[in-house]
């Protein structure tokens, strides 16, 4: 009967472990997941926020601009258009860059998501 015992004895331990280190993975992937989910929505919050001052301030520096370019062009029309035409010619070099931006943006977040 010995070595009955000694395999249920074995069988037991090994079980114990396995269960120990089923827990032990769902805690830890528990807490990536909360690490994970704290580092996006912080970056989410920090970009709405610095992306929103920026924009009113971006706005505030359009219609400066517009402003001095109509009294150099004197036609209120052509200085309004000239901003205008520069938010599109940065517009069009966005769009033919786009690829390059996400590969960027995709290697700056794999290394906080992967770390």
């Amino acid at each position: 009967m010995s070595i009955f015992e000694d395999i249920n004895n074995t069988t037991e331990k090994a079980s114990n472990i396995g269960e120990r280190y089923v827990k032990t993975s769902h805690r830890y992937f528990k807490l990536k997941l909360f690490q994970q989910l704290t580092l996006s929505l912080s970056m989410v919050a920090k970009t709405i926020v610095i992306g929103s001052l920026l924009f009113v301030g971006l706005v505030f520096l359009s219609v400066a601009l517009a402003l001095k370019l109509s009294d150099v062009f004197e036609s209120a029309i052509l200085g309004y258009l000239s901003v205008g035409g520069i938010f599109l010619v940065i517009a069009i070099m966005l769009f033919v860059l786009r690829s390059r931006i996400t590969k960027l943006i995709l290697r700056k977040m794999s290394l906080k998501f992967f770390n």
